[in-house]
């Protein structure tokens, strides 16, 4: 048998994935962008409206915030537990934001609602955290007690602890991304509810103030360390998310100090890191991308070395070029190991994307060495990841709940996993769901629009609840993905 080079092989899977890919589309995108915003409503934190429409969820956590004298009810449940953690709900909130902001436009008017109600569900939360001055709850929920219970959130009488960071205490990662998603939601509600989002504005100026003047990690902190770790933990450094806040003010405000922020504590703050990530925990990509949107359009030279390192970020996505060194499965999925693996899928195509959309109103494009990529190249590379996910793959399995024939059953979610309260209102105490933990039954209860963490470098998923690496949901692999889905819906052709 001949042999290959595996580099060679694993450029011929690409190009042929991609030409498989680009001829046509057999998704129904607008229903999976229906769905990827539909998810948030399972979960959901607080009371819940009169038009919920994930109608086995209800009331939960309703004394948050009490051991402070203070409401911090509502907002999102990360994933598959019950515990409020801010720094990815901020995250989730900032994306969510961007979604709209980029790509609000190709919405259908009924799902640009729905995705608004999605981004003010995080916001109006994000808001109560920062209520109080110089102080930030990060946190609401005891994981390790929580994670040892398999609880609906209806029946959850675990420590509801709540976590502070009171000035001159450092919380630079969690008030930065706070403060980005409070600018990036300004705009998203600029148009449809000014006056709200001049108070998400003014709101976000004040926490990027408190965190700059404070710099440091949340989770350094020796009363957030054992909530925050190992499950968020700031593992990459708080600098990126001044950047990031900084850069999404200057967006949002049109102000020149947040330019000059960006270009006087670039160095500083690692901007010349090219780390070729972009999530929860490092926003480098992000900020690239975000500010070459400046460079392009304002011609502003003196940020061109942001725009390098996007060009740079998309060059290694590449399979062709010479500077490649993302790895992909068999099967063509973006793959970084670690679990939750569709978080990178999903957050990498919402910037091919995006970046192919800023290039392409400038008539760019990015030089990888001895090839010129075009926006159409970045785009299909997205819409390959967007059909993987969506069932073109080797599982023939959508890893978006409830969408098409076939998708996981048996997801790590205590909600879709215990019977609802609706169907079984008496109590379930913390052990008593163990036996639909470990049931090997489909979840009774389906979290429509949920992408669970997906397959392995392998393309091999088990349909199994306790694997949660695999078979968890979370809000930040879904918030791009509204984005996306909302390109591919208006632009389902794309090759």
């Amino acid at each position: 048998m001949t042999s290959f080079p595996p580099r060679l092989l694993l450029t011929t899977t690409i190009l042929l994935i991609l030409l498989h890919s680009s001829s046509s589309s057999s998704h129904d995108y607008s229903d999976a962008l229906s769905k990827s915003i539909l998810f948030f409503e399972g979960q959901r934190s607080g009371y819940l409206p009169q038009d919920q429409r994930i109608a086995w969820r209800a009331n939960s956590g309703l004394s948050d915030g009490w051991p402070y004298n203070t409401d911090l009810v509502g907002g999102y449940y990360d994933a598959g537990d019950n515990v409020k953690f801010g720094f990815p709900m901020a995250f989730t909130t900032t994306l969510l934001a961007w979604s709209v902001i980029e790509f609000g436009d190709s919405m259908p008017s009924s799902e640009l609602r729905n995705a608004l109600v999605a981004v003010r569900w995080a916001s109006d939360y994000l808001l109560k955290t920062v209520s109080q001055p110089n102080r930030i709850f990060v946190q609401v929920g005891d994981p390790n007690k929580d994670h040892n219970c398999w609880e609906r959130p209806e029946d959850m009488d675990t420590d509801r602890t709540v976590y502070a960071v009171d000035a001159p205490n450092t919380a630079s990662d969690v008030a930065g991304e706070t403060a980005a998603a409070l600018a990036a939601s300004s705009m998203a509600f600029r148009s449809s509810d000014p006056s709200y989002a001049e108070t998400l504005l003014r709101t976000a100026v004040r926490v990027f103030q408190f965190a700059d003047s404070y710099r440091g990690a949340y989770s350094d902190n020796s009363n957030i360390r054992d909530g925050a770790c190992p499950f968020y933990c700031d593992f990459d450094g708080y600098q990126d998310e001044l950047l990031w806040a900084a850069v999404w003010l200057r967006r949002a405000s049109q102000d020149d100090t947040y330019l000059n922020y960006i270009e006087m504590n670039g160095k500083t703050l690692g901007a010349d890191e090219n780390i070729n990530e972009f999530g929860w925990d490092n926003k480098h990509a992000g900020i690239n991308v975000l500010v070459s949107k400046e460079v392009l359009e304002g011609n502003l030279y003196a940020l061109e070395s942001y725009k390098a390192s996007a060009d740079s970020f998309m060059c290694t996505l590449i399979p062709e070029s010479s500077s490649s060194h993302i790895e992909y499965t068999p099967g063509g999925l973006i793959y970084r190991p670690g679990g939750s693996n569709l978080q990178h899928s999903t957050t990498i195509s919402f910037l091919l994307l995006v970046y192919a959309n800023y290039l392409a109103k400038t008539s760019q494009s990015v030089n990888c060495g001895s090839l010129f990529v075009t926006p159409n190249t970045l785009r299909s590379l997205a819409k390959r990841q967007v059909d993987y996910i969506l069932g073109d793959n080797p599982m023939g399995l959508s890893y978006m709940v409830g969408y098409g024939d076939k998708y996981p059953q048996r997801i790590h979610h205590r909600g879709s996993s215990l019977p609802s309260i609706k169907d079984h209102p008496q109590f379930i105490a913390c052990k008593e769901g163990s036996i639909y933990f470990n049931s090997t039954n489909p979840n009774p209860n389906v979290l429509v629009g949920a992408i669970v963490g997906g397959p392995e470098e392998d393309d091999v998923y088990d349909d199994n609840r306790v694997d949660f690496r695999k078979s968890e949901p979370t809000t930040y692999i879904n918030a791009p993905f509204v984005g996306v889905l909302a390109y591919f819906a208006a632009n389902p052709y794309t090759s």
